[in-house]
């Protein structure tokens, strides 16, 4: 500011003295000039003066200008630097804190797995809650930690409660001992289950995943699936005891009941099956209730024994129905809604002691000799070739 106020007051004085000695100049060497001319040319000369340092002034401070623009370009630059080395500090912290908290997890989910293995029953309880609790923080676990559990349950397991009735001695006190560490094992097999059904996503649950079930050659008891969302199920040759409850669940892919025998009764009304269900050779001591079910892919029900009812009534059929050689001892309710499904039927039997509700052209064809009939479609046969 200070240099700003002296030159200007140099220009001014500069100016003065440039009008001084013009005017005096002409007026001193050319005699024809009159002092208001050589007044008004002396001022020409000093203003003159005067826009040379505002040009001069203004060309400075452009130049300051432009320096002060790349400065502070400058200034922005290293600033998106600084911002980029700072994420990508981050982005490396976040990277080391996820392999840390997934290299936790792997270390509790195999200190878990191991302790599966423990001999007391406390500790493997409290480990598949430790499996159960990973899935809070970690979702990605959810199917291994279901693959574990279902891997728990396919434990050969033999308990005396899991033997049909009618294959025990008529005498209770020849019925086999029930040692207090199978009855240990049956309480931690009940957690196995109950954890599965709370990992499952709920009906309600909007964009659920689909996960899927191995529980080939499991004992399951009180198996509840009810208002849950599945994917596959394979359970083939399991035994069930007490209610099997799949009540408005919801099945993406086959679900295989294929060689297992319910010694309770099953309940599946209102079930929505996207896919197989395969029934084939199951072996059912109670009522089976497939009420207001829909399913959209094949029903095999080939071989299979029901002691009491098995009811379909208002259910929704979109693919075949096989009932070859199936025996309906307690009666059976096929009132499917319409428009029925192509039905393959061959030695599909029911016990005539039992009411049995068939569709409109459908009719039993009692067996000579029995309380038995078969089922025939009518007035077209619809029986398939035998096998």
């Amino acid at each position: 500011m200070g240099e700003r106020k002296i030159g200007l007051v140099a220009t001014i004085a500069l100016a003065v003295v440039v009008l001084v000695c013009v005017s005096a100049a002409l007026l001193a060497f050319d005699p024809r000039t009159t002092g208001a001319d050589a007044l008004r040319t002396g001022g020409l000369a000093a203003g003159s003066v005067v826009a040379l340092y505002a040009l001069w002034l203004n060309d400075r401070r452009r130049r300051v200008e432009e320096q002060r623009q790349e400065l502070e370009t400058r200034r922005q630059e290293l600033d998106r630097q600084r911002y980029a080395l700072e994420q990508q500090r981050q982005a490396l912290e976040d990277r080391r804190t996820d392999q840390d908290r997934d290299r936790a997890a792997d270390e509790r989910f195999a200190r878990a797995v191991e302790l599966l293995g423990n001999e007391a029953d406390q500790v493997r309880v409290g480990a598949m809650h430790a499996l159960a609790g990973l899935v809070g923080n970690h979702p990605e676990y959810t199917q291994t930690v279901l693959d574990v559990l279902c891997s728990y349950l396919r434990r050969p397991f033999d308990h005396p409660k899991w033997i049909p009735q009618e294959t025990l001695s008529p005498d209770p006190e020849q019925w086999p001992e029930i040692s207090p560490e199978l009855e240990r094992e049956r309480y931690v097999r009940q957690t196995a289950q109950r954890l599965i059904r709370d990992l499952l996503p709920s009906t309600d649950a909007p964009d659920p995943v689909s996960y899927h079930l191995d529980l080939t050659r499991a004992a399951l008891e009180r198996f509840n699936l009810s208002d849950r969302v599945v994917g596959r199920i394979a359970a083939y040759r399991c035994r069930f005891r007490y209610t099997t409850n799949l009540n408005r669940a919801v099945f993406h892919g086959p679900v295989h009941f294929r060689d297992s025998v319910f010694l309770g009764r099953i309940r599946a009304e209102d079930t929505r099956f996207h896919d197989k269900l395969e029934l084939r050779g199951m072996h059912a001591n109670g009522p089976c209730g497939f009420e207001r079910a829909r399913f959209d892919g094949e029903v095999d029900v080939k071989r299979v024994v029901c002691r009491e009812g098995v009811y379909f009534t208002d259910a929704v059929c979109g693919a075949g129905l096989d009932l070859r050689h199936a025996h309906f001892d307690g009666g059976v309710d096929l009132r499917l809604r319409e428009p029925l499904p192509s039905v393959a039927l061959y030695d599909t039997e029911v016990g005539t002691s039992i009411l049995a509700e068939l569709p409109e052209d459908w009719a039993l064809e009692p067996l000579p000799s029995t309380n038995r009939a078969r089922i025939r479609v009518h007035p077209i046969e619809q029986d398939s070739a035998h096998g």
